[in-house]
């Protein structure tokens, strides 16, 4: 398949069967977002993987959506900003980092047959609380994670995205 093909098959799944997902391609999932690129190389994220039902639940309860608890993993997604990269005027490029690595593993999803949900309308606080992390560790993202209850709808990019002459500009705005 190739890459275009690839992305165009991702979609956000909001609704997962009740089958697990095999610990082989869990790996590859988060290899695909150890890998990807940050800046300078400081590789500011760190991956939470939750699978187990208690924790699922806690996790699950700051997002007000039931169905996030179909999906048998939630990967949280976590920034570390006291090992980010800092521009020269000081914009933090964690959640740029980390936005590069879940998108990695969004693709390495569907190329295994998995599905996947991007995750920000969450309280970050308080499932940091319910994690335990240390305050310079942020959480950016839920990842929820498994085998997709529906099919994407390939041709939705035709009518749902802005065409290209939208988006690009050519030497100058």
């Amino acid at each position: 398949m190739s890459f275009l093909d690839l992305a165009k098959k991702r979609f956000s799944v909001r609704n997962y069967q009740a089958r697990p997902v095999e610990e082989e391609k869990l790996m590859q999932v988060l290899e695909a977002g150890r890998v990807a690129p940050s800046a300078v190389n400081y590789q500011p994220v760190h991956f939470i993987v939750v699978r187990n039902e208690e924790i699922k639940k806690k996790v699950a309860s700051t997002y007000k959506r039931d169905w996030l608890l179909t999906a048998p993993v939630i990967i949280v997604v976590c920034g570390d900003h006291s090992r980010s990269w800092r521009r020269g005027d000081g914009k933090d490029h964690c959640d740029i980092d980390a936005a590069i690595a879940i998108d990695h593993m969004t693709l390495a999803a569907v190329e295994l047959g998995l599905g996947t949900c991007w995750i920000c309308a969450f309280n970050s606080m308080e499932c940091h609380k319910i994690l335990g992390l240390p305050s310079h560790i942020e959480v950016i993202a839920l990842l929820p994670l498994g085998y997709p209850g529906q099919e994407a709808d390939t041709e939705r990019h035709q009518t749902q995205r802005k065409p290209l002459d939208e988006l690009v500009s050519w030497d100058k705005y």
